[in-house]
């Protein structure tokens, strides 16, 4: 899904981000968005950022063992 957040509101996004938690019990889904709110219901968040020799690099994080990491506690 590509953006299908982008014109929800708060209220609305909530009811997306649950509906997503509770589809993904059997279904996996990949989600393109910039919503904060939609991001919260991942269970692996990819980017792409730019490295030092300019180049695309893809980055993959698991929130559960992003939040575990000593330097955040």
């Amino acid at each position: 899904m590509d953006e299908v957040d982008a014109a929800l509101d708060e209220a609305n996004i909530n009811r997306f981000r649950d509906q997503l938690r509770e589809l993904s019990i059997g279904t996996q889904f990949i989600v393109i968005t910039h919503n904060r709110g939609t991001v919260q219901a991942a269970q692996t968040i990819y980017g792409i950022s730019m490295g030092s020799d300019s180049a695309s690099q893809a980055i993959s994080i698991k929130p559960e063992e992003y939040i575990k990491q000593p330097e955040l506690l």
